[in-house]
C-alpha cells in the first residue's frame, strides 16, 4: 500500500509558515493546487487550521527541505515509516470453524425458506458458502438434499443475531408492500357476503298498547289511595 502524507492541509500550512520552499514544492509534495497553496500563504483559505509539523510526525526529514529549498526543481520525497502497518486483509466470506462447516446447508435452507429476500452475496456472508452451493441448495440439487433439515444459523453459531438482522434489514430496504393476495387477506365475494343477516341485537321493542298502559296506571293510583286512606284512620 503506497504511503500517504497525513493532514496535507495542515501540513501545508507549517511547510509555508516555517521553510522557504515554492508553493509549487508545497503543492507537489501535500498533493494540492499551487493557487490553494498560494490562498493559505495570503490568509485567505484554511484559516482556523494549525499546522502539522512533518518533521515531528516523521513524514519529511529536515535535510530533505534543506534539498527542496536549494533546488525549486526538487520534488519532496516522504521519509519511509518507521514503522510498517500491515495492508488490511480483503473481506470475503465468513470463515466457518471446521466442525461447523457440516451445518451451512441446513442453515443455507433456512435461509432460503425464511427469508427469501436475502441475496446469495448475502447468505454468503452470513454464513461462509458460496453462490453455487447457495442455488443448489434453492433448486433441491444439492447432493444431500433428501437429508437437509432448516436450522437456523444463529443457533448453530454460524452468525449472529445482530449479523441477520441487518442483512434483513438491508434486503427489506425498496421492497415494495407486500399485496393483499400475498398476505392472504381477499376480499369476499358478493354471493357470499349476501348470506349474512345484518340484525340488530337489541330486542325488537314490542308495540305499545295504549289501553293497557293506562289500565296499569289507573291500578297504581287505586293502590295508592288506599294505602293513604288506611293511614289516615290511624
Amino acid at each position: 500500500m503506497a504511503q500517504q502524507l497525513l493532514m496535507p492541509k495542515a501540513t501545508a500550512i507549517w511547510l509555508v509558515d516555517n521553510t522557504a520552499l515554492s508553493f509549487d514544492q508545497i503543492a507537489q509534495f501535500c498533493k494540492l493546487h499551487p493557487l490553494e497553496v498560494k490562498a493559505i500563504a495570503d490568509g485567505e483559505a484554511s484559516q482556523g487550521i494549525k499546522g502539522l509539523d512533518p518533521i515531528a510526525t516523521g513524514q519529511l526529514s529536515r535535510e530533505e527541505i534543506a534539498r527542496g529549498e536549494a533546488n525549486p526543481n526538487h520534488k519532496l520525497k516522504l521519509s519511509d515509516p518507521k514503522v510498517r502497518v500491515p495492508e488490511s486483509k480483503r473481506k470475503g466470506p465468513r470463515y466457518t470453524p471446521v466442525s461447523k462447516r457440516q451445518d451451512r446447508p441446513n442453515a443455507i435452507l433456512w435461509l432460503v425458506r425464511n427469508h427469501p429476500e436475502l441475496k446469495d452475496a448475502q447468505i454468503s456472508r452470513l454464513v461462509g458458502t458460496t453462490k453455487s452451493t447457495i442455488e443448489q441448495i434453492r433448486d433441491r440439487t444439492h447432493w444431500n438434499s433428501a437429508n437437509l433439515t432448516p436450522m437456523d444459523p444463529v443457533t448453530l453459531g454460524l452468525c449472529s443475531q445482530i449479523d441477520l438482522d441487518f442483512e434483513v434489514e438491508k434486503a427489506s430496504k425498496g421492497r415494495p408492500l407486500p399485496t393483499a393476495a400475498e398476505l392472504g387477506a381477499t376480499l369476499q365475494p358478493s354471493q357470499e357476503t349476501e348470506r349474512f343477516s345484518y340484525q340488530d341485537d337489541r330486542e325488537e321493542e314490542k308495540e305499545i298498547d295504549a289501553d293497557a298502559v293506562f289500565a296499569k296506571l289507573k291500578s297504581l293510583k287505586s293502590t295508592h289511595t288506599e294505602d293513604e286512606d288506611e293511614d289516615d284512620r290511624y
